[in-house]
């Protein structure tokens, strides 16, 4: 187990079609390891899944500031494509690379990442509808569970979420 007791783990979700495992697990090893966890999405309120798990968004994403926090994670599932050209997610995850903060990503969601101009001459995973996506990008695509490089994590899908969790807490730990 990590101890990252008090650090905070920005969690970016979609208001609808997140892919429940993937916040639900990803937040529960963060937690378990002490770190707190926020949840950021279009607006504040109930945010639904794709396998109908709910959750409270309490910070918009415009409101977001990221020096609050030590980690970003956006959340993949069908839902986050809607972040995939979306300034404002585009500008978080920016604002974390620049600020030394742990980036992350799983599923679809380091679309959003290479579309931002983060994954250039980096190893990365994603869902394998995003492959082609993220090589364009110059992102070397790796079709791994779990790819770690430097302060950027990206993962694949549900079947991952736990061990997504476990690199994250492992980044947040140095």
């Amino acid at each position: 187990m990590a101890n990252i007791e008090g650090k905070k783990v920005l969690l970016v979700v979609s208001p609808k079609d997140f892919r429940d495992e993937e916040l639900f697990e990803t937040k529960e090893v963060l937690e378990s390891n002490g770190a707190l966890t926020t949840i950021a999405s279009r607006q504040t309120g109930t945010i639904t899944g794709m396998l109908g798990g709910k959750a409270e968004a309490t910070v918009a994403l415009d409101s977001v500031s990221v020096a609050q926090f030590d980690a970003v994670v956006f959340v993949g599932g069908q839902g986050s494509a809607t972040y995939f050209d979306d300034a404002t997610a585009q500008r978080i995850a920016k604002d974390a690379v620049s600020q030394g903060k742990v980036v992350a990503a799983i599923c679809i969601a380091p679309s959003i990442l290479a579309n931002a101009g983060l994954l250039q001459g980096k190893s990365a995973t994603a869902f394998s509808s995003e492959a082609d996506n993220l090589r364009q990008r110059g992102a070397n695509y790796t079709g791994e569970s779990v790819t770690v490089d430097g302060k950027i994590i990206t993962a694949d899908g549900p079947s991952s979420a736990k061990q997504f969790g476990q690199e994250i807490a492992k980044a947040l730990e140095n």
